[in-house]
């Protein structure tokens, strides 16, 4: 369907891809991975046709219907539902239009010439069989078909877009692509700002989509259960993996082991002849034999070494100060802002070492509770109490937009600690990837990316045994959230986490803490733990309905055999002489 051929893309920075070689097959789900500034991007502009090669060629065949989600999901405000996603017709609606004005032409044209009629009824009937051709009648159907497939009831579809949350707007644009019937879906960092719940609801739909999809993603979750073929992009050059994420991580290291066994092999025979060459280039006997050789090695073909890891983001927390075994107790938290009521009564225990993830959907008030943790926010009722000798270290989720937009790189993190010298400020940088005329850069320049970064190097000069963070893997990617993973493994403090990226949450997280109806429920077990005792919750409830409605049919049944005895029993008293 769609294929890159040895593309290699030069920029005046510098060379982004080189010799990438990669397709697109019928119904393939392929998760296309890499660090950040890798090429991904650039590869998806090539697919839709927005970029070309500097050299090599992608084949687009003109049949194929590629539809784009980009990580924005535009929708036009004052749209109903409905109208959002038929508004992706363009040319039925014009053509529609143009045929509505026509019929009241012909409706107003009583005193019209012969003549003037048969031009309005031609072009009736030319603009009718138009509309019939683009399957102009059968539009509003196919939309109402995919309403409830997106989620939406009858009553949504007349509500106007921009009442929707970020993850239901997602639902619409996602809709909008496929009522475009795309033969290839490309879907850049889709989870990106949706809660878990829309994600699953993602993943599920997805799963069941009978398309070909190329998605960029540093969810390694969602490309676990969704892809299943993996493009990696190193180093400017793509290797292809049959399989979802977990698979190319192993087949990756396999191929790594193989690779360097046979790059150490060749180095030591290549060694070996050599030294033979070196040895005897100047013999009066052998001079002859040793030429001979140094020609054949300069027709081996080298094995290269195998691409180490990216340059990615490197750096442990500090070790943590000693804290009291109770690090915080949550008691009896209320908070209201007017009429709504986003904790009522909640209680939480956080000991020392555990590292708890916050879950919750968007607005069930996780970032707000670590502000209230922080002291930024007041509860209504109830108390928040730190225990001994705890020390809170705050990342907010806009933890980027803290940072003085006027400063460079350095003095940002010199300001912060002025008893270091430059050197060891520049150090610091470096663990996370600032080197070079880059501590020189003005925040303003930074991307998204460093920002974060930015703001991360600067939580860690402030000495901490409780981290509280909100969404630090944001702007984050792969290579970047595992180094994030291993130092909050290895932290001996305590933390509590907001994130989204479940995989994430997996390999960090202790304990589970949902916020649930206004209370902290938590579950003592990692995030799979969370899962099965939400799967037995969830069994237990529909367990409990079924018993609740064959217990009100009982109950029904009796009443209405009560009623039938007690009319029987009237009419037997009313027919007795």
């Amino acid at each position: 369907m769609l294929r890159l051929e040895s593309v290699s893309k030069i920029y005046p920075t510098g060379e982004v891809l080189r010799d990438c070689t990669w397709e697109v097959l019928p119904g393939e789900r392929i998760g296309l991975v890499g660090a950040n500034g890798a090429g991904k991007s650039t590869q998806i502009k090539m697919l839709l046709g927005h970029e070309e090669p500097t050299s090599g060629q992608v084949v687009r065949p003109s049949h194929v219907k590629i539809a784009y989600l980009a990580q924005e999901f535009m929708v036009t405000p004052g749209r109903t539902v409905r109208e959002e996603l038929l508004s992706v017709f363009e040319e039925a609606q014009a053509v529609q239009h143009e045929l509505n004005e026509a019929n009241l032409a012909l409706a107003d044209a009583g005193g019209a010439s012969e003549a003037e009629l048969t031009r309005l009824l031609k072009k009736i009937d030319r603009l009718q069989s138009h509309f019939e051709a683009l399957d102009g009648y059968l539009l509003v159907s196919k939309v109402e078909k995919l309403l409830p497939e997106l989620g939406f009831n009858d009553v949504d579809g007349d509500r106007a877009v921009e009442t929707f949350s970020g993850g239901w707007q997602m639902r619409i644009g996602l809709g909008k692509l496929l009522l475009t019937a795309p033969d290839v879906l490309l879907l850049d960092e889709p989870t990106n700002h949706l809660d878990l719940e829309t994600i699953e609801w993602l993943e599920g739909y997805l799963k069941d989509l009978n398309r070909a999809m190329v998605i960029v993603s540093h969810d390694r979750r969602f490309l676990d259960r969704i892809v299943t073929k993996i493009v990696e992009v190193e180093r400017g050059m793509a290797s292809t993996y049959s399989g979802n994420y977990s698979f190319y991580q192993t087949a990756k290291s396999e191929r790594a082991d193989a690779q360097l066994s046979a790059y150490e092999r060749q180095q030591r025979e290549l060694g070996r002849q050599q030294a033979f060459v070196d040895r005897f280039r100047a013999s009066a006997t052998r001079s002859t034999q040793a030429k001979s050789r140094e020609k054949q090695l300069e027709k081996i073909e080298r094995i290269e070494a195998p691409v180490g890891t990216e340059r990615t983001l490197r750096f442990r927390f500090a070790p943590a100060p000693a804290s009291g075994k109770q690090v915080m107790l949550v008691r009896d938290l209320s908070l209201e802002y007017g009429d709504k009521i986003l904790f009522l009564g909640a209680n939480l225990e956080i000991l020392k070492g555990e590292r708890i993830a916050l879950l919750g959907p968007n607005g069930a008030g996780k970032s707000t509770l670590l502000r209230l943790f922080i002291g930024e926010e007041q509860p209504t009722t109830g108390k928040i109490e730190f225990g001994h000798n705890v020390l809170a270290g705050y990342y907010a989720q806009h933890q980027a937009e803290t940072l003085d937009m006027g400063k460079i790189v350095l003095e940002t993190l010199h300001g912060e600690a002025p008893q270091l010298t430059n050197e060891e400020v520049r150090t610091m940088l470096g663990r996370f990837l600032f080197s070079g005329d880059t501590v020189f850069k003005k925040v303003s320049a930074l991307s998204g990316g460093e920002k974060s970064r930015l703001a991360l190097a600067r939580l860690l000069l402030r000495p901490s045994n409780f981290l509280l963070l909100d969404e630090p893997t944001n702007h984050l990617d792969i290579p970047s959230k595992e180094i994030l993973e291993e130092a909050l493994r290895e932290y001996t403090g305590s933390a509590v986490i907001v994130s989204h990226d479940r995989y994430f949450i997996q390999r960090v997280a202790t304990k589970i803490v949902e916020i649930r109806e206004g209370e902290l429920v938590a579950y003592e077990g990692d995030y799979d733990y969370y899962l099965d005792k939400k799967a037995e919750e969830t069994e237990r409830q529909a367990l409990e309905a079924k018993l609740a409605r064959e217990q009100a049919k009982e109950k029904e049944k009796r009443a209405k055999e009560k009623e039938k005895q007690k009319q029987k029993a009237a009419q037997a008293k009313a027919t007795k002489p």
